[in-house]
């Protein structure tokens, strides 16, 4: 009796573990299949040159990055990442660089659909001030931030610094309409978006105008409820699209050669402070445009603005008091070295870094005659300063790059998740194809990237893990109509704000070699 119950157990042991073993494989054949001892992963990039801009400025050859989820798993040799992962999908890197996604420390909202209009009228401003405040509507502001969105995404930029406006300080922050349908526009790319909303630049109230079809109301807007409408945009977007759409705060840049006195002064000092205190109860940024001599040493001694939480545009032609101010407070910079107020004085971004101070490129896009392709505004970096010095070992492609990168995303207090590629931060990725004529032989890919690349080498793009664009497709949004919707609203907003016939060539733009008269030194 004892040896048929021995025998019996015996069976059942056996029946038993082939119920496990057939219970096991129906599990796998409804889980992702990965091989014994290796790790699941949900995306698996190979055989690609790895630019990591970690600590170590580690350039991998034949290198890969695994992806769990929205962020980094692991970088490594392409061997060392699939014996250890099995991912969900791979993407093939060979013949590309694989690197962060770039970051546009400085552009504007609007400039997308006005680019080149009456770029070399002498009524510039004038123009913004008609076409933002007097000839936009809802549908004007979110065809812009697709089409801006597009170009960025295209051009490998995965997170930009973006004004809600531009020319002379110009935002429309008159109802929150407005920036709602921007940051709409935004949320369909897929990148990464700070928006900086506040009031625009006095006397108040400012003018606006509200359309309905063709009919259109004037009115004016005081200082208070402009910060009102820019605190309920705050409120409302900041930290949506999962982290992705930050806001900021702006304030207009004030010069001490406005020799402002008495209540004038108590007043305005009352606005930077209203402002500045929006930025830190929402702990957000505070951005300032057009920064010069001057007015860093105002902003700090009369307005008390600087801070690590500050970013100021431009910054030209700075005392050596003001670029330790700078350094001292933790104030960054962002140096916009192909645009036109970096041609009135020099940006000394050298001299900054070497004084301690995180100074971030940005490309100013995209009007009146720049475009969003960060690798453009590098490759610009390099000359603007090499030019200055006479020297061509300043501002080396390594620098430069960081400025475009980890830099940037130091300024932007977002360093330990984006600016290089790292285990534990967020995947946001592009492929640079350097298999053309251009780039090839297929060596010194940090040189590559910063003296010959160009936006329209980026053949992948991820952000948070999410592929956006997969060899130049778009898959977040339809280029096409994207491209007529900015066509149809940049008509519209122009023939509404009275712009017509600034499409025009100025006299002596052919056959002279100045338009109008000359300047002297």
């Amino acid at each position: 009796m004892r040896k048929v119950i021995m025998l019996f157990d015996r069976v059942a042991t056996r029946r038993g573990a082939l119920v496990v073993a057939l219970g096991v494989a129906a599990a796998a054949a409804y889980a992702p299949a990965h091989a014994a001892g290796t790790e699941p992963a949900d995306i698996l990039i190979t055989d690609g040159t790895i630019v990591t801009m970690d600590p170590a400025r580690r350039v991998i050859d034949d290198g890969a990055v695994a992806i769990v989820g929205n962020r980094i798993a692991a970088v490594g040799t392409t061997a060392e990442l699939k014996a250890r992962f099995s991912p969900r999908e791979t993407i093939d890197a060979r013949r590309k660089i694989v690197m962060p996604g770039l970051i546009d420390g400085h552009g504007h909202a609007g400039h997308a659909l006005l680019k080149t209009l009456g770029a070399d009228s002498d009524t510039w401003n004038e123009n913004v001030e008609r076409m933002y405040a007097h000839g936009s509507t809802p549908d004007f502001w979110r065809a812009d931030a697709m089409l801006a969105g597009l170009e960025r995404l295209k051009s490998g930029v995965t997170t930009s610094v973006n004004f809600f406006g531009g020319g002379s300080d110009v935002y429309r922050v008159d109802e929150a309409k407005y920036g709602d349908a921007y940051v709409e526009g935004v949320r369909q790319i897929g990148v990464r978006w700070f928006l900086g909303v506040g009031p625009r630049r006095g006397p108040y109230p400012s003018g606006f105008t509200d359309w309905t079809g063709a009919a259109k109301r004037d009115f004016t807007v005081p200082f208070d409820r402009q910060l009102a409408v820019s605190e309920e945009l705050i409120r409302k977007w900041n930290g949506t699209a999962d982290g992705r759409i930050r806001m900021a705060v702006v304030f207009p840049t004030i010069s001490p050669d406005d020799k402002l006195a008495g209540a004038a002064l108590d007043e305005m000092v009352r606005e930077a402070h209203a402002a500045r205190d929006l930025s830190k109860r929402y702990k957000v940024l505070f951005l300032q445009d057009g920064h010069t001599r001057g007015t860093v040493k105002y902003a700090n001694d009369v307005l008390g603005l600087l801070g690590p939480d500050a970013i100021f545009s431009h910054a030209t032609n700075l005392t050596d008091e003001e670029i330790k101010l700078i350094a001292s407070t933790g104030t960054r910079i962002s140096h916009n070295p192909s645009a036109i107020f970096s041609m009135y004085g020099r940006n000394p971004a050298t001299e900054l870094i070497d004084a301690g101070a995180t100074v971030m490129l940005g490309s100013d896009g995209v009007a009146p005659d720049r475009s969003f392709d960060m690798f453009r505004h590098m490759f610009q970096a390099t000359r603007y300063h090499r030019f200055y010095f006479h020297d061509a070992k300043v501002l080396p492609a390594g620098k430069v790059l960081e400025m475009a990168t980890i830099d940037a995303a130091k300024a932007l207090g977002m360093e330990k998740d984006i600016g290089s590629l790292e285990a534990g931060k967020k995947a946001d990725i592009i492929l640079v194809d350097w298999f053309k004529p251009h780039l090839v032989p297929m060596n010194m890919p940090v040189y590559r990237l910063v003296y010959y690349a160009n936006g329209e080498d980026v053949s992948t793009v991820l952000v948070d893990g999410r592929v956006l664009m997969r060899d130049r497709q778009v898959l977040t949004a339809d280029e096409e109509k994207i491209l007529t919707a900015a066509q149809r609203e940049s008509d519209l907003a122009v023939t509404r704000a009275g712009l017509k016939g600034l499409d025009t060539l100025p006299e002596g733009f052919w056959g002279s070699t100045h338009l109008g008269p000359k300047t002297t030194k």
